[in-house]
Parts: C-alpha cells; structure tokens; sequence
C-alpha cells in the first residue's frame, strides 16, 4: 500500500460524534502500538469517501453501508472488516408536525403530513437518503414529497430554522443540533427507520488486506476498545469526543451517545442481513447495477479473531 510504505497509515472519517475514530484521534496510542504515523482525514459524506478509496488515498474508512456499496458496485476495491453501529437514522421536524406514537406508529401517516413540504437529507446515496427514498417509493410519495441534498447535515437544520425546510433525516446529532437552534423534536426513532441498519462499518482497501493483516488486527482491538468505552462508559466516551471534536461539548457529545446506543464491532447476523436489505434496495432505486454478494461486500475474517464473542448491538 503506497501510504504505509511511507510509513503513514491513512484513515478517513465522518463528522459523526460516535464514531470511534474521535476516542481513537484523542490519544497517541493508536499510533504508538502501530509503529506507524497516523493520517486521520475529515470528509463531508461517504460518497467523497469512496472517490478517495478510489484515487488511492485511503487505507481504512469509517463509512456507511450503501455509499460503499455502491463504491463496489462500480469496482472500488475496498472491503467491511467490522461493524460500529446499528439504528443510526432518525427523522426530525418542527413540534407541530406529529411523531409515530401520535400517529399509532403508522410511517405512511407520518411521511404524509410532508405532501407538498420539503425535507432535507444529506446526501444522495447516504445511507439517509437511501432510507428516506426507500420510504417515500414504499408509500407512494416519492412524487408528492419534495427532497433537497446537503453535503453537511448542519445545514439542515439550519435551514429549518430558517423555514426552508419542514423536516430532515440524519444521524442522532442533527436532532441534538437542531433542538438547539429551533423547536423541534424526533418524529421517527431510529427504531423505526430499518431495525438493524448497518449505520457504519469499517473499510480497507484490498491491498491492505493482503499485505499488512497485523496491522488490520491491532487497528481492530483499539476499535473494540473505544465501542466497549460507547456502550458501557458514555460520560467517559463523551469528554474524550469532545476534546478531540471542538466544536462540541461533553454534554452535546453524551446526548448524542444516548440517542441510538447500540455500539459493537462484530459482523452480527442481524447486520449482515440489514446489508443484504440494503443491496436489493439500492437494485430497486436503480443506485446499483450488479446483484452484489456478501462475498463482495464483507471480509469477517479479522473480525471472528478480534470479536469471536456474541455482538453487543442488541444489548
């Protein structure tokens, strides 16, 4: 791989506060225990990952699922080696719009209060926006709902204060950012919007795989460490992130955590599954041309040695 040769490893992330990557950027250790310089690279969106994977900038990736697979589909060489967490898309709106527990958990009711209204996502191919489309095209209002892409998904709710917007779908930090800019509150729990979704995994290049497998394994333990930290020590996990993630407090951090908690690493069968969903659906929305495999998609090899115990997503 041409970055570690120059004894460099470079890891590209999101602006998603839970993330290992923030607990992991906030100490040296990574680093130290690698023997190696790390590289850690902010992007806006996967699919600007995935170029960079492409163009061979990058060895590892903290991404969502349906960007890299789409990556793959067009022959990016890149593999998922481990999970991060599950359930990471809710739906938030202003206060008079209602949420699922008003509306007996109907989800066509609630996308309907949105006929003629505009609802921002990030960007297309996001695992947000492929949810949100998949929704929309289930109930039959891909054509009466309107849709506007953002790059940032700060803008969203920046652009609901501003009344552009009436609704947005995003990670947990869009409703924590939101609720502090504007009255508005969750209308769909991340429950509710595809059990199971695989809301990031961790992507190598395929050369990496072959060449340098020790490093992959002690990338691995440190990203098993910092999930145990997510999942059993969120005031801890939650001032680590915010040192090393400025812009936020502890607090802002914590709240955060707290909204979809199921951190773990492990390939579950639960999450390989909701992958799988995700293939048919990316097909359906024509996103994808190829009836991609698990074989295309995931490598668990490292996986069942760093993580061979039962997965922590549902705990």
């Amino acid at each position: 791989m041409i970055y570690i040769r120059k004894n460099k490893l470079n890891i590209g992330h999101l602006s998603t506060a839970y993330h290992t990557n923030f607990i992991l950027m906030e100490s040296d250790d990574l680093g130290n225990d690698l023997k190696i310089d790390i590289n850690w690279i902010l992007f806006g969106t996967g699919p600007a990952m995935i170029e960079a994977f492409k163009n061979k900038k990058l060895d590892i990736g903290y991404m969502g699922l349906p960007p890299a697979i789409i990556g793959i589909d067009k022959g990016v060489p890149i593999k998922c080696v481990a999970g991060g967490h599950v359930e990471g898309t809710i739906m938030i709106a202003k206060k008079e719009y209602k949420d699922m527990n008003q509306l007996d958990n109907n989800m066509a009711e609630v996308l309907s209060q949105f006929k003629g209204k505009l609802i921002g996502v990030t960007s297309k191919g996001s695992i947000h926006e492929v949810i949100l489309s998949y929704f929309l095209k289930k109930y039959d209002l891909s054509n009466e709902v309107d849709v506007k892409n953002y790059g940032q998904a700060e803008f969203i709710a920046m652009n609901m204060k501003k009344g552009i917007l009436d609704a947005g779908v995003g990670t947990p930090a869009l409703a924590v950012f939101a609720s502090t800019i504007l009255d508005s509150h969750i209308i769909v729990e991340p429950k509710h919007l595809w059990a199971n979704n695989p809301s990031y995994g961790i992507f190598l290049h395929e050369n990496l795989i072959e060449t340098y497998p020790d490093i992959i394994i002690e990338f691995l333990n440190h990203h098993k460490k910092a999930s145990y930290l997510l999942r059993n020590s969120q005031s801890l996990a939650a001032e680590k992130i915010s040192k090393t993630f400025e812009i936020i407090n502890k607090n802002y951090a914590e709240s955060v955590l707290k909204i979809s908690p199921k951190y773990c690493i492990s390939l579950s069968e639960n999450y390989i599954n909701a992958t799988m969903e995700f293939v048919k659906t990316l097909k359906n929305l024509n996103y994808i041309k190829k009836e991609l495999t698990q074989e295309n998609i995931f490598d668990p090899t490292f996986i069942r040695k760093v993580h061979p115990e039962q997965d922590h997503y549902s705990i």
